[in-house]
């Protein structure tokens, strides 16, 4: 069976490359815009089950994988900044903080439907102004929710309590549980 990413992201790619050794990539054209959900783990279900949806209307005989991740503080989600200001601020706000990071996930295929919600919990060190604007400046958090990138340099963190994959963008363990149990991986 053909099995399908719906995902553009770099770091979703590697983390399924460690799974499947063959697999496609077609990203998915959700309009994001369309989920209303507030809290994060009913926004990351939602979001990865339309991004599967959408790219298993196209191609129904295969396995599609979607995933959403959002770094979760203060009651909101933080998205990729703007901005290198923006990103400055964002890494000032989680300074000496603690905030969680949850991946919805989903694969849709002909055998089933597996998904799942992964929050992980992250603790950030007391992060200096001189470590900020060389972080920024080194281009890391640019791309990245919450703007810093674990897997890029995990200098700015404390600790990591729960999946690690799941803070780079996909829950490595359930989703290889989820292939076991459709019978794409023995």
């Amino acid at each position: 069976m053909q099995v399908i990413l719906a995902s553009a992201s770099p770091r979703r790619k590697e983390i399924l490359a460690r799974i499947l050794p063959s697999f496609s990539v077609e990203p998915s054209g959700f309009d994001e815009h369309t989920v209303r959900e507030r809290g994060p783990s009913a926004l990351v279900a939602a979001l990865s089950r339309g991004k599967a949806e959408e790219v298993f209307a196209r191609f129904p005989s295969a396995a599609v994988l979607a995933a959403d991740t959002v770094v979760w503080f203060g009651g909101r989600a933080l998205g990729k900044p703007k901005s290198k200001a923006e990103a400055a601020a964002t890494l000032r706000m989680l300074s000496g903080r603690r905030h969680a990071v949850y991946t919805g996930w989903c694969l849709l295929s002909p055998r089933g439907v597996r998904s799942g919600v992964c929050r992980s919990e992250v603790q950030f060190k007391e992060l200096s102004e001189a470590f900020i604007a060389a972080y920024v400046a080194g281009g890391s958090p640019m791309d990245k929710a919450g703007s810093y990138g674990i897997q890029d340099d995990p200098s700015p963190v404390a600790r990591c309590s729960g999946s690690f994959t799941n803070v780079i963008g996909l829950p490595q363990e359930e989703v290889a549980q989820a292939f076991k149990d459709i019978g794409i991986l023995s």
